[in-house]
């Protein structure tokens, strides 16, 4: 307790620090205001059936990075999606797409481009995602639109929404670039925070009600809340390092390389992203609903409880995690750029034998690390099995815990690296906290 005191007041004592933490702080308190902000021309005593039908699927995922304003009908009902959305497109493309390559290796001018272009792209994709927004709230929750204002309600709702976005996404440009940490993924972890207290409130009263040991059940539902967030760090940490040697220059009196470093290959390389695809797939089947002969399979995948639900999710998560990997991570291009470095690995030709190396390494690691990721997508289905709150079973694994685990982890890195740069005591006594490798989102 003694070392939590002084590390806290060695933070607040770095006034540089202290600033960003403040910037922080109160640019999400402003997007937490903007949340709870209704759109013009809805009845919000009426909203009840909206929130009903965001309750699973993929709009629960964007009610839950929106912290609860989609299914709110907020003016910021969006969120950062359509950013994210855009950035994803964007980072495709640059990996795809060889002129799109060429110019993210100009460096700072390349890096600027992209990121306007993923604005202009934003605001095109929350033009139609508002458009659909409305046309979402008509068929939903119809009778909660004013008729007075019913004949304004389209444009100054799509108007409104793409504003909301943009400047959600401004927010979350300032929060990197003033504030701690990265901004875009420091506002969906907040969105997913910002439901925690109120599930932990349903779970204690419905384990309370039923009597009989109830307490001691949710005591233990903590408990391996705990153990799965600590497994979750080892899965966001864990690093398999590959040594490399650099060969030694001597360019006049001064010697060059000689040193030996390693290359990280990260056990989940991809992310939360192949989470966010599965559940894209899994929900357009529910889209055949309508239709008698296929409302058997639609009421599967409308289940997350379901054992064909659970089989069918884990292997679109672990296919999507080697797919994206592949995507993200060329064994090629590093051994290109190693070679070119004079860079080798000990006992392995440079050139084809040292990608092949690597790949295969990259295979190895990927595998149980696409396995756990499976397993922690179907952890609420499994918590809902055991009756938990539908609530409160989402923080036990998938999208929302695997968010909040690396965002934590990467913002107490940064902290961590002010503290050491003023010869400070790090946050931990038995080493460095390891940072994530951020992906767009970021995330998420």
């Amino acid at each position: 307790m003694k070392k939590l005191i002084q590390t806290l007041k060695n933070i607040w004592s770095i006034e540089e620090l202290r600033g960003k933490i403040l910037t922080t702080l109160l640019l999400l308190l402003i997007y937490r205001v903007g949340t709870h902000i209704v759109l013009p021309g809805i009845d919000a005593t009426k909203l009840s059936q909206l929130s009903k039908n965001t309750s699973g699927g993929i709009l629960s995922i964007f009610d839950s990075f929106a912290g609860g304003a989609f299914s709110s009908a907020s003016i910021l009902a969006l969120g950062i999606m359509p950013y994210i959305s855009a950035s994803i497109f964007m980072q495709l493309m640059t990996i795809l797409v060889p002129q799109m390559q060429k110019i993210q290796k100009e460096g700072e001018t390349g890096r600027k481009k992209i990121n306007q272009w993923t604005r202009y792209l934003t605001a095109i994709v929350t033009a139609f995602q508002a458009g659909a927004y409305v046309t979402y709230i008509h068929n939903i929750a119809g009778e909660a639109i004013i008729p007075s204002y019913a004949s304004y309600f389209w444009l100054s709702t799509v108007i409104i929404l793409t504003a909301g976005t943009l400047f959600v996404m401004w927010l979350g440009e300032k929060i990197t670039d003033k504030g701690l940490g990265n901004g875009t993924s420091i506002i969906i972890m907040i969105g997913i925070l910002a439901r925690l207290p109120q599930s932990l409130v349903q779970e204690f009263t419905a384990k309370q009600t039923q009597g009989g040991g109830g307490l001691l059940i949710f005591l233990i539902e903590i408990a391996v809340l705990i153990a799965i967030i600590m497994g979750l760090i080892v899965l966001v940490q864990g690093v398999r390092k590959i040594a490399v040697n650099y060969a030694k220059q001597i360019v006049g009196n001064k010697q060059f390389g000689g040193a030996r470093q390693f290359l990280p290959i990260k056990v989940n390389s991809a992310g939360v992203m192949p989470i966010i695809f599965a559940q894209a797939i899994m929900f357009l089947p529910t889209l055949l609903s309508g239709f008698e002969t296929t409302q058997g399979i639609a009421k599967i995948f409308n289940d997350h409880g379901n054992m064909w639900y659970m089989i069918i999710y884990s292997v679109l998560v672990i296919a999507f995690t080697f797919l994206y990997t592949a995507l993200i991570f060329n064994p090629k291009q590093i051994a290109d750029d190693m070679k070119r470095n004079n860079g080798f690995i000990p006992g392995v030709k440079p050139g084809e034998p040292t990608a092949s190396y690597i790949g295969t390494i990259m295979d190895r690691v990927t595998l149980p690390g696409a396995i756990f990721l499976a397993l922690v997508g179907i952890l609420p289905g499994i918590a809902r099995n055991l009756h938990v709150q539908q609530s409160f079973s989402t923080f036990f694994g998938g999208t929302s815990l695997l968010i909040m685990v690396g965002v934590i982890l990467d913002t107490l890195q940064q902290i961590e690296t002010q503290l050491l740069m003023r010869q400070y005591d790090g946050l931990m006594k038995s080493g460095r906290i390891q940072g994530r490798q951020t992906t767009t989102t970021a995330a998420y």
